[in-house]
This record gives C-alpha cells, structure tokens and sequence, in this order.
C-alpha cells in the first residue's frame, strides 16, 4: 500500500509520498511567436481538445495576428465562458491570440493532457483569473504559470497514461454506441414528424390520395391543398435594436435566447424584428436545419428570413418547416458558388409549395406528433442522462489516476 502525504495544494489533496509537487512553469515553455492561418492552419481549441477548425466556425478577421501552434504543444482557452476548452494538440497550426500555448520541457506529454483537461485543474486555472464578471474571467500565462501541479516520476506517468489509455478508450466506446442510439431515435422523431406533416395520420391503406405534382411531397391525402408558401405567410421585416428586443438565436433546437458566449455581430442596432409565433430560419446552407416557430420576441440577424403566419395552426407549421423534407426543399431552392456559402432569401422560399390540411386535421397532427415524440423524447433523455452519467465517471477516473488518489499498477494488475 502506497504512502501518501498533504501537498499543501487544495485542488491536489494528498498525493504519494514519493511525487513532487512543483510550479507549471518548471516544466513548460510559453510558445508566443505569431503567425498567419495562411502558413499555418487554423486550429479549434475545444472541450474535445485541440482540433482543425471547421469552414463554419466563427472567425476572428484578423487571420495575419494568430499564434503558432506546434504538435505537442498544450493549448488553453483563457476565457472562463470557455472553461474545459484545451488539450495537447496532435496537430501543427495557429489559434486565435486568446489561447496560451505552451511546449513541455520534460516529461510524458499525455500526462499532461489529461492533468490539464481535469474537471479539479480547470477550476484552479479559471480561480487564478481576474475579470469583472464570471463570463469575461481571464487567465493569462502569468498567472498560470504559478500553478502547482503533481508530478510523479515519468514511469509512473507513462503508466497512468497507459492506464487510463485503456479506460477511457473503453469508456469513450460504450459513449459512442450510446450516442448512436440517440441518432437513432432522433431519426425516428424525423419520420415520424414528415410522415405525419406530407401523410397525414390515417392508418386506413384504402384512404384516397393523389399526386401533390411536388417532388419532395409525393403523395397526399386526396383533400389535402397544396398552395405557395405566400398565400399564408407574410415576410416581417421590421428591423430593431438588441437593446430593444432581446438577442435571440436560431439553432437546430428551435428559436432560444442568445447565449451570453455566442458569437455576435458587430451591429446590433440593425436587426429583424421577432413577434411570439413568428416562424425564423436561418437563410444559409452550413446552417441548415436551424429554424422555428419562435416562442420569444425579440431580435435575430440580418441573415435569418422571419414570417409570420396568416392562417392555419402555428404549431402544424412548426413541424412541416422542421421536417428533413421541407429543410432540403428550403436549401435546394437557394443561390450560391459552394454548398457551405449556399443562401435561400424569401423571395425563394415564398414559392416553395406545402401541403395545407384542413384546419382540423392540422390540429390533430399536431396532437398525434406530441403524442408519438413525448415517449421517443423520453428514451432520448434516458440515454442522453446515461451518457452523462459516464462521462462523470470518466472525469472521476482521471482526476484520481493524475492526483495519485489510486495505483494505477494495483488497477492494471487486478484487471488483468
């Protein structure tokens, strides 16, 4: 049994008799040589650690001012509104002026990784920030630097890494089939909404239908409509203030509050206008899929188009707009050089034609759509809380095994 001692250090507790405990800044070197995204690539430093940046993702315009990244190197977010966000990057590149970037002088490198993206870590690097309000907290390099971390002897780190290596690879698996599930049963949300919203609800084989004469509709119900998209909406385009009506955002989830951590627009004087009820999408292609009947007012961007309904059932609206069906219809009817730059404006969308139910009908599809997602939602949670609940895990394992508050030698022994 190994024999442990006080490291003096909160957030370490008490670690093995034989580690030391000593500044970040013994052990690493700041990379501060600033570079352009044209030599080097631009990277993401995220919660899933350090990362080539997607086409999508929110740039800074200033791509001449970045800081070098190469492999190796750990990188960190210092904004605690991106608190977990770093890693060891497995990649050579640049990332925006508000990482640290750091080179290890000594010892196991995935040691390091996971040292640094444990849940106890990340608290004490964001406790030595400063800032005015918890979602502007920086720490800089200075501060960092002056951090205490464990350090065990580099056998041992090499076998802490290989150990957790291996639970976490385990972990990670069950994590990825459990996520699976999920796109699964979100898949099956889909059919379920697009069958119902272009089909109808009848379970009769022998009910009429006829030929919409609109490809992505097919076959309708016989006393089914089929009209454009303008004879029962009209465009809203008031534009507003942020300081007026609230920020919202347009996501794949629906119209939602906007994150104080969102990515904003330098002008927020010049804005649509939002009413409760109004449908919003957002009018670009590497958005697709981001729309809804907005339960707020508010504000969104110039680039989302905003309708509000004449008649009908707001909510059978909700669903026929959100139905793969209808986003490939929205998108497929837009302009554009490539398929991320592609944009659908209104005076596209106001042609598109859609299935227009009885009124009725309308309100009984929505009451059969609720019905049917309210228990696929239930397993969707169950296994998203699952999920959770793993991950949790995992982050015990790691901040135990880089702590020293288990023998990872006693673990692999007892596994094997």
């Amino acid at each position: 049994m190994k024999t442990c001692k006080n490291s003096g250090i909160k957030w370490i507790g008490n670690v093995p008799k034989h580690w030391e405990i000593s500044k970040l800044k013994k052990h690493f070197i700041p990379r501060n040589q600033k570079v352009s995204d044209k030599d080097y690539a631009p990277l993401s430093v995220t919660k899933d650690g350090v990362l080539p940046q997607l086409d999508t993702a929110c740039k800074t315009e200033n791509g001449e001012n970045r800081k070098l990244v190469c492999k190796g190197d750990y990188v960190v977010n210092s904004r605690s509104d991106r608190k977990g966000s770093g890693g060891v990057s497995p990649y050579d590149g640049s990332v925006s002026l508000i990482n640290i970037v750091m080179e290890p002088t000594d010892g196991e490198r995935a040691y390091y990784h996971y040292l640094f993206r444990c849940n106890n870590f990340v608290e004490e690097f964001y406790r030595n920030g400063r800032g005015i309000v918890s979602d502007l907290w920086t720490t800089r390099y200075q501060e960092m630097r002056n951090i205490d971390i464990p350090i065990p002897p580099l056998a041992e780190q090499r076998a802490i890494v290989s150990y957790l290596d291996g639970k976490v690879g385990q972990i990670d698996t069950y994590v990825a089939k459990q996520t699976q599930q999920i796109e699964l049963l979100k898949e099956l949300k889909q059919a379920v909404i697009a069958n119902a919203v272009t089909k109808g609800i009848d379970t009769n084989p022998n009910a009429k239908r006829k030929q919409s004469g609109v490809n992505w509709l097919g076959e309708i119900p016989e006393h089914w409509e089929v009209s454009k998209l303008r004879k029962h909406f009209i465009p809203r385009i008031q534009k507003v203030s942020d300081k007026d009506f609230a920020p919202l955002s347009v996501t794949k989830d629906g119209i939602l509050p906007q994150l104080d951590t969102a990515c904003k627009t330098d002008n927020g004087e010049n804005r649509k206008l939002v009413r409760k009820g109004d449908y919003v999408v957002n009018s670009r292609s590497d958005r697709k899929g981001s729309g809804g009947i907005s339960p707020f007012d508010g504000s969104v961007s110039l680039i989302n188009i905003v309708i509000y309904p004449i008649d009908g059932e707001q909510e059978y609206y909700h669903y026929l707009f959100r139905c793969n069906n209808f986003v490939e219809e929205f998108y497929r009817n837009g302009r554009g050089i490539v398929a991320d730059l592609w944009t659908t404006r209104y005076q596209e969308m106001k042609n598109i034609e859609i299935p227009i139910p009885p009124l009725s009908e309308q309100r009984a599809i929505v009451s059969y759509i609720e019905a049917k997602t309210a228990s696929i939602n239930k397993l969707i949670d169950a296994y998203e809380q699952q999920v959770e609940r793993v991950k949790e895990y995992k982050q015990r394992l790691i901040s135990d095994a880089v702590t020293g508050k288990m023998n990872v030698t006693d673990e692999q022994t007892q596994t094997n």
